[in-house]
C-alpha cells in the first residue's frame, strides 16, 4: 500500500496512528540530523519529520539528496507538533508525521520554473508544462470547483426528471453560427464530418422522438478567434423540454442556478431573477448583457435636446439620432484629467466627443452647455436625469447604435473606476424578447440573432418575410454580472414555420434540403412544442472563482492561435495518413502556396541606401548588405510579436514580470572644503571655478 490517507486530510484525531502518506516534496529544510519536509498531495500539505536516528542511513541520505517535486511515500506515526512549530494557516498545522520508512518513487529533474511562483511566470511557459502548473493549489482548486458546479447541475436535472443522452461528435456541417471544425472521411473520400458547435439539432430530434426532458454535459467546438472568455473547444450544460412555454423554462433555470450556487458556495440567493426585455436592456444599460450590480441608468433626453440651441444636440435630435445621458451620483468634482480620460474612452467607443455637466454642491452648474440651454431647459434636463447638487452628468449624441455602445461602455468604465462592480456580489437576470434577426452588412442579408430554430412570437409571424427587423424571438439569455452565461429559446415545431424561417434567412429550397432536409422531414411526423437552454460551464466557473481567463479553469487549454503549447497541436501528419484520406495533393498545394508566400516575404526589398541618405550616413556596399539582413530580421521578429497571446494581459502590464536587478543607490555625502575644490580646479578666477560659456547673449 502506497497510501493510507491523503496528506491534507490528517487531523489531531489521527495522533498516535501509523499512516502512509505519498505525494510531492514541496519544501525541504535540513536542520542537521533532522530534515523537515512539506509533503503535498491534492488535499493539502503535511509536515514530515525525518530524524537521522529513526530511519536507516540510506533513507536519510536519500532525503538529503532529494530534489523538490520528487514523489515519495513515507510511513510514520502522526504526532502533535511542538508549540513553536504550529502553523494555523494550514489544516494540518498542529500535527506532523514522524518518518519510520521512506520510499523514493520518482526523482524529479531540475524544474523549468518554481511552481510556487507559478502565477508570476509567463503563461505560455506554464501551459507548456501544464502538468506542473496543475500542482499549484489555486489551479487544482479551480478544477475541483468546476467539477462541483458540473455535479450540482447534473444533480438538479437528474432530480427533476431529465434524462442524460449523448449526441454525436461527428455530424453534418450546417450554415449559420461560427466556422466548423471539419474531419475528413476515409470511407467516403472528399466528404467531411463537422465537430458539433452545439447539440442543437439532435436535442430537438430527441424531443420529436418523445424523450421529453433531455440534458447533457456536452463538448462543443467552434473555429473562431480566441479571447479570455473563449476557447475553440468548450463545455456546456445542455437541456431541452417538451410541452413547455418560455416561463416554464425560466422557472427551471432560476431554480437550477440557485441550487448550483448553494451547493458550491454554501450560500443562498434570496432574490427573484429580474427579467428585462432586450429593448429595455439596450436602452437603460446600453448592453444586452447588463451588469446590474450597480445603478447608473442611461436616460433618453432627445426631446429636450431638440429645443436647445446647442447645434450638436439639436442636429442629431432633428435628424433621427438620439441624445442620452448618465448621471453619476456625487461626482461633480471629477478632475479635469478624469473628464479627459472619459472623453477619450467615449471616442474609443465611436462617439465624436462627450458633453458633460458638473452640478456643484452649491447649486452652480459648470458646463459649456449653460450657453445653449435656457434656465427652464436646463432645469428640465437635470430633472429628467434625476440630478442633484454634487452630481456629474455626461452625454452622448449620435446614431442609436453609437449612443448605446458609448454609454454602455462608459457605464462599465465608471463602475470599475468607482469600485461599484464588486467581485463577490453575484447578480443574475434574464434578458428576454430578443430580435429574431440582425442585419449583417458583410453578408448583405438578415441572419438569425440566436439560431434559425427559434420560434418567433405568434403575432410577429406575419412579418417573417416582409419586415424581418420587426420580428421578436421567444429567446432568452441568463446574464451574470455583465457576462452572458448562456442562451435558449422556444423552438420552432411547425414545419411550415421552419421553412418560412429558412426563406427569411435567404436559403433556397435546394440549400434547405441539402443542409436541413433530415430535420424538416422529422417535423412531418408529429413534433411537440419544445424549448431549451445551454450555459457555458467554463464561463460560469470562471466568474464564480474570480478568474480572469478560461485558461485558469480548464485543465489543458489552448492559447490565442488555438494551439496547445504542451502537445504542439495542431501539427503535421505523415504522408501515409494523408494518402489514406485522399488529401495529399490538396495539402501539397497548400504547402506550395505557403512556401510561395514565405518566398515573397523574404523577397521584400529594403531600400537601405535611401534610409542611409535620410539618416545622413555613408555606407559601403558591404554595410548595405549587412544592414539589409539585420532589418529583415527585425521585421521577421516583429511579425512573431503579433502572434503572442496577450488576451490575459491587462493594459499597461508587461508580458513578463519586471523585477529590479540593480542595487539600491547608496548616497554618500562628502564634505569638501572650498579651498580644496579651488585647488583641484583646472582654471579659476577671483576665487571661483571657471566654466565654458554655453549660452550666448
Amino acid at each position: 500500500m502506497k497510501r493510507t490517507e491523503y496528506c491534507g486530510l490528517l487531523r489531531p484525531e489521527h495522533i498516535g496512528t501509523q499512516q502512509i502518506c505519498s505525494g510531492w516534496v514541496l519544501t525541504k529544510r535540513d536542520m542537521g540530523g533532522i530534515i523537515f519536509i512539506d509533503l503535498r498531495d491534492r488535499e493539502g500539505v503535511l509536515q514530515v519529520v525525518v530524524d537521522e536516528g529513526k530511519v536507516s542511513a540510506d533513507e536519510f541520505s536519500l532525503i538529503e539528496r532529494l530534489r523538490l517535486q520528487s514523489v515519495v511515500s513515507i510511513k510514520g506515526t502522526v504526532r502533535e507538533r511542538d508549540e513553536e512549530t504550529i502553523n494555523l494557516k494550514i489544516a494540518t498545522g498542529t500535527i506532523e508525521l514522524a518518518a519510520d520508512k521512506i520510499e523514493l518513487i520518482s526523482q524529479a529533474d531540475s524544474l523549468p520554473y518554481s511552481i510556487d511562483d507559478g502565477s508570476k511566470v509567463r503563461e505560455e511557459l506554464r501551459l507548456k508544462y501544464r502538468f506542473l502548473d496543475i500542482r499549484r493549489p489555486e489551479l487544482y482548486n479551480n478544477l475541483k470547483f468546476r467539477y462541483k458546479v458540473q455535479k450540482a447541475a447534473s444533480d438538479y436535472l437528474d432530480n427533476n426528471g431529465f434524462l442524460y443522452v449523448e449526441t454525436p461528435m461527428l455530424t453534418k456541417s450546417t450554415p449559420e453560427g461560427a466556422r466548423d471544425y471539419l474531419v475528413p472521411s476515409r470511407v467516403n473520400p472528399g466528404t467531411f464530418y463537422a465537430l458539433p458547435q452545439s447539440p442543437q439539432i439532435f436535442k430537438q430530434l430527441l424531443m420529436v422522438g418523445g424523450v421529453d426532458k433531455y440534458y447533457q454535459v456536452a463538448r462543443c467546438f467552434r473555429d473562431e478567434d480566441l479571447r479570455a472568455d473563449r476557447q475553440p473547444e468548450f463545455t456546456q450544460v445542455d437541456m431541452e423540454m417538451s410541452f413547455v412555454e418560455q416561463e416554464d423554462i425560466l422557472n427551471h433555470l432560476e431554480k437550477m442556478f440557485k441550487y448550483i450556487y448553494k451547493e458550491t458556495t454554501g450560500k443562498e440567493i434570496h432574490y427573484d431573477f429580474p427579467r428585462l426585455t432586450w429593448q429595455e436592456a439596450m436602452d437603460v444599460y446600453g448592453s444586452d448583457k447588463p451588469d446590474i450590480r450597480f445603478e447608473l441608468p442611461i436616460v433618453d433626453v432627445t426631446d429636450i435636446a431638440k429645443k436647445c440651441s446647442f447645434s450638436v444636440f439639436k442636429k442629431v435630435a432633428q435628424s433621427g439620432g438620439y441624445v442620452r445621458a448618465i448621471c453619476v451620483t456625487g461626482q461633480a468634482d471629477f478632475t479635469r484629467s478624469t473628464i479627459e480620460n472619459l472623453t477619450e474612452k467615449a471616442m474609443g467607443y465611436g462617439a465624436k466627443g462627450m458633453a458633460w455637466i458638473a452640478y456643484k454642491q452649491n447649486g452652480e452648474i459648470y458646463s459649456i452647455l449653460t450657453k445653449y440651454f435656457t434656465e427652464d431647459e436646463m432645469k428640465e434636463l437635470l430633472d429628467a436625469v434625476k440630478a442633484k447638487p454634487g452630481d456629474f452628468i455626461l452625454f452622448c449624441a449620435d446614431k442609436l447604435d453609437v449612443v448605446r455602445r458609448t454609454l454602455g461602455g462608459l457605464r462599465l468604465d465608471l463602475g470599475d473606476m468607482l469600485g461599484l462592480r464588486r467581485k463577490n456580489d453575484y447578480k443574475f437576470l434574464f434578458v428576454i424578447d430578443f430580435p429574431q434577426f440582425e442585419y449583417s452588412e458583410a453578408e448583405n442579408r438578415y441572419v438569425a440573432t440566436h439560431h434559425p430554430f427559434t420560434m418567433p412570437y405568434p403575432e410577429d409571424l406575419q412579418y417573417l418575410t416582409t419586415d424581418p427587423g420587426r420580428v421578436r424571438a421567444q429567446a432568452y439569455d441568463v446574464v451574470l454580472n455583465g457576462i452572458e452565461l448562456g442562451s435558449g429559446s422556444i423552438r420552432i415545431h411547425d414545419r411550415r414555420v421552419q421553412e418560412k424561417m429558412f426563406e427569411a434567412l435567404g436559403f433556397d429550397k435546394k440549400t434547405i434540403d441539402e443542409r436541413f432536409g433530415f430535420m424538416v422531414n422529422a417535423f412531418r411526423y408529429g413534433t411537440p412544442p419544445h424549448g431549451g437552454f445551454a450555459f457555458g460551464l467554463d464561463r460560469f466557473v470562471m466568474l464564480m472563482v474570480g478568474a480572469d481567463s478560461l485558461r485558469d479553469i480548464i485543465a489543458f487549454p489552448k492559447i490565442k492561435d488555438a494551439s496547445c503549447p504542451l502537445t504542439g497541436a495542431p501539427d503535421f501528419v505523415d504522408k501515409a495518413q494523408l494518402d489514406v484520406l485522399g488529401l495529399t495533393e490538396a495539402v501539397q498545394a497548400e504547402e506550395n502556396s505557403a512556401l510561395s508566400e514565405q518566398k515573397k516575404e523574404k523577397e521584400i526589398t529594403i531600400d537601405v541606401e535611401n534610409i542611409a541618405n535620410l539618416a545622413c550616413l555613408y555606407l559601403t556596399d558591404e554595410d548595405k548588405i549587412s544592414y539589409a539582413e539585420d532589418m529583415n530580421s527585425i521585421i521577421a521578429f516583429a511579425d512573431t510579436i503579433t502572434r503572442v497571446d496577450t488576451s490575459n494581459i491587462k493594459a499597461k502590464e508587461h508580458l513578463i514580470p519586471i523585477s529590479n536587478v540593480f542595487h539600491d543607490d547608496e548616497v554618500i555625502i562628502h564634505n569638501v572644503e572650498r579651498d580644496e575644490l579651488l585647488a583641484a580646479s583646472p582654471t579659476k578666477t577671483d576665487g571661483y571655478i571657471t566654466v565654458p560659456r554655453v549660452v550666448e547673449n
